[in-house]
């Protein structure tokens, strides 16, 4: 009936050799190829990003149960058939674990096969020269991936034996793969130890980077379909019991001073909460999702008023989101204003720029919502447009609502459904398509040109709001500091000035396009100032991620070592500085007359909550994942991608589950053990907590009409 058969006699003139014409080690080759290839593709690409090889028991069995699953899909058929769908899946597959390093190198994250709208939708080809350099540089590891897919291609029908259709032999292979698949289960639920263990991740759809690490790139792919069809459940417990207070009672605040205009006054030193009642909320409601967000905002304890409260309030506010950028490009003659703008207003000593997912989406979650973006697909931002959730305390909606003029710019096409999304937020959204296209530089095809430089769109985007009878909050996403840095049309003007420096010439680039936002900067003062808005207008400007692409640029500029160059290039955070994160926030206003120094460790979540305050905005202080820097009870918490964290009390690496105290804090083993303990559950709550937001829709539920 099928041809062949595995008695071992003979059948339609040949001999069927156990499971297909040919030899024994033609056949087994046959039947172990995809097990093998499985097995070889992540240990090679565990091997060269350097991931821990202990997990290797559950990629292993995970790996051959596919492999067994490839081998009986490519039996059914006719033998020329066989061979043909046996080459393109090895093709394939192999292309896939290419594509996942490349992706890893270039934008320091996998991504699951749910993110393939998004990355056509970003129009990866303007990034070709990453792109291409990546390939390059990666050349010989492509090549190894590639190699068993290349042997099979030009030696695969002499080497391993392809037989005539059989369905029962491929049966068997489908119940190879159930067991396989069944004993790796197994191997996850071992009792690994680990703040995320492998039986944690295989529940989720975030932490990809460890999915893959722990479970395989396979396994994060294959959960992640799943995760498509059956959505991850909500794992968070409610333990709210021992959460840590914001500032332990035992510390006292970094000191920072205080404007002299303000120091005799009477503080008012009262919470910043509004008029809900969340318990109320927890109690009534149905929703799963609402019952824990409002239990959980209800325990944390929220931010005072203080000294700084209102300081600002009235003013126009000026926001930008700056890409790719890190403080340690400030230079006080090549970037002079930027330089400006950091020394004399409020100084940040401690503040960081963590990278998470989808680096600028993802540092613009931070930056404009106050919260950690979900570390998984999809896109929080993005997610935000198209369910159109609200996001009560967006500066666009807290500003709008007191009758602001709002609008946003950013010098591209629609990256991430901005249009979307910041017109979601409340922005009058202007980017190349939508809105005047005459605010970009565009070549005589009337494209966009490739970078913008954003000095270009301030001098042209100014005129729409600085002469405006009513308050303006303006956000501008820049683009020039976009990744590679390579001689283009944004570093040209710069290129005689950066060539003289004593650095590589992608570092010199990297500074040329400082210089660019510098001038940008620049042009909106002169702007405000020929308007008479300047002393009545706050300036807020703070990095969406590092240059992650070129963090070598970063240990030049320091002079400094960050870690070993491999660990760098993937910011494997278990060995490296967490300084290469360190940065500058720009808060500053023309009528502020003396600096003020803040001490305290705090990151992008920060800045909503503390902007807020300072323009006297009514908001929840407990409703965000960031807390005002400038409260005298708060301790903010930086939190790395990896779920390592950084308080005024020490730094927790999460990958080798050590706590190192800060210089000159001293607590008891007990102590220590405790707040630990308290500090990863908060900072799991942070974590996790947006997700349900957007899910829930939690502020409209809250605070809709």
């Amino acid at each position: 009936m099928y041809g062949t058969r595995y008695s071992g006699k003979r059948y339609n003139g040949r001999r069927s050799g156990g499971g297909g014409d040919g030899s024994l080690g033609q056949t087994l080759g046959r039947i172990l190829f995809f097990p093998l290839l499985f097995v070889y593709l992540e240990t090679v690409l565990h091997l060269h990003m350097g991931m821990e090889m202990k997990y290797f028991p559950i990629f292993f069995f995970f790996g051959l149960a596919a492999g067994f699953l490839c081998t009986a899909i490519t039996m059914p058929f006719r033998r020329k058939a066989n061979q043909i769908l046996a080459k393109v899946i090895a093709v394939l597959v192999s292309l896939v674990y290419v594509i996942e390093m490349v992706a890893k190198k270039i934008l320091q994250s996998f991504y699951p096969l749910s993110t393939i709208g998004l990355a056509a939708d970003n129009r990866l080809w303007d990034y070709k020269d990453a792109i291409i350099s990546a390939v390059v540089e990666s050349w010989l590891m492509i090549l190894v991936l590639m190699l068993p897919a290349i042997l099979l291609v030009v030696f695969g029908g002499r080497v391993l034996r392809f037989p005539r259709s059989d369905i029962r032999f491929a049966g068997i292979m489908a119940a190879c793969t159930l067991v396989l698949h069944l004993i790796g289960l197994g191997m996850v639920h071992l009792p690994w130890s680990g703040d995320l263990t492998p039986a944690k991740l295989y529940k989720v759809d975030t932490n990809l980077d460890d999915q893959v690490e722990q479970l395989g790139l396979l396994n994060m792919m294959r959960l992640d379909v799943k995760h498509m069809v059956v959505p991850a459940g909500n794992l968070l417990d409610d333990d709210f019991s021992v959460m840590v207070p914001s500032m332990p009672v035992d510390s006292q605040p970094p000191e920072q001073s205080a404007p002299p205009e303000v120091s005799q006054q009477v503080i008012d030193r009262s919470p910043n909460v509004m008029e809900v009642d969340l318990a109320a909320l927890a109690e009534s409601s149905s929703d799963g999702d609402v019952q824990w967000l409002a239990k959980y905002f209800n325990s944390v304890q929220p931010s005072n008023k203080n000294e700084y409260t209102g300081m600002f309030e009235g003013y126009n506010v000026i926001f930008f989101t700056l890409e790719g950028f890190s403080g340690y490009a400030i230079d006080p003659v090549l970037t002079p204003t930027l330089h400006k703008l950091r020394s004399e207003g409020f100084v940040f000593n401690n503040f960081y720029t963590a990278l998470h997912f989808t680096s600028t989406s993802g540092g613009e979650c931070q930056n404009l919502l106050g919260l950690y973006p979900k570390n998984g697909n999809p896109a929080t931002m993005r997610e935000t447009g198209r369910r159109g959730t609200t996001m009560y305390f967006s500066l666009a909606q807290q500003l709008g609502r007191e009758g602001y003029l709002v609008k946003g710019y950013h010098g591209n096409s629609d990256m991430y459904d901005r249009l979307q999304s910041h017109s979601n937020l409340g922005y009058d959204w202007n980017q190349f398509g939508s809105g005047d296209n005459t605010l970009f530089e565009l070549g005589d095809n009337g494209k966009l040109l490739w970078p913008q430089r954003d000095s270009y769109l301030v001098e042209q985007s100014a005129a729409e709001y600085v002469n405006s009878d009513q308050p303006f909050h303006v956000y501008y996403l820049t683009i020039s500091g976009h990744m590679p840095y390579s001689n283009n049309r944004v570093v040209a003007p710069y290129r005689d000035t950066v060539r003289a420096l004593p650095y590589s010439e992608t570092t010199q680039n990297y500074i040329a396009t400082a210089m660019e936002v510098d001038r940008a900067l620049e042009a909106l003062i002169r702007k405000l100032d020929e308007a008479g808005q300047l002393e009545k207008t706050l300036i807020v400007a703070a990095p969406d991620h590092i240059p992650y692409f070129n963090v070598d640029t970063l240990e030049e500029l320091a002079g400094e070592t960050f870690g070993k160059s491999e660990d760098l290039e993937r910011l494997k955070e278990s060995n490296i500085n967490f300084d290469v994160y360190k940065s500058s926030l720009i808060l500053w206003s023309a009528s502020m007359e003396e600096p003020v120094q803040v001490d305290k460790v705090c990151s992008q979540v920060d800045i909503l909550p503390t902007l807020s305050n300072l323009l006297g905005l009514e908001y929840d202080s407990r409703m965000l994942s960031g807390t005002d820097v400038l409260a005298d009870n708060t301790e903010p918490v930086v939190v790395f991608t990896s779920r390592s964290w950084m308080t005024d009390k020490g730094l927790y690496n999460r990958s080798t589950q050590t706590f190192t105290p800060a210089e000159g804090v001293t607590m008891t083993e007990e102590e220590q053990e405790s707040y630990v303990s308290a500090m990863k559950k908060l900072v799991g709550y942070k974590l996790d907590c947006t997700e349900l937001i957007l899910d829930s829709d939690f502020y409209d539920v809250v605070f809709g009409e």
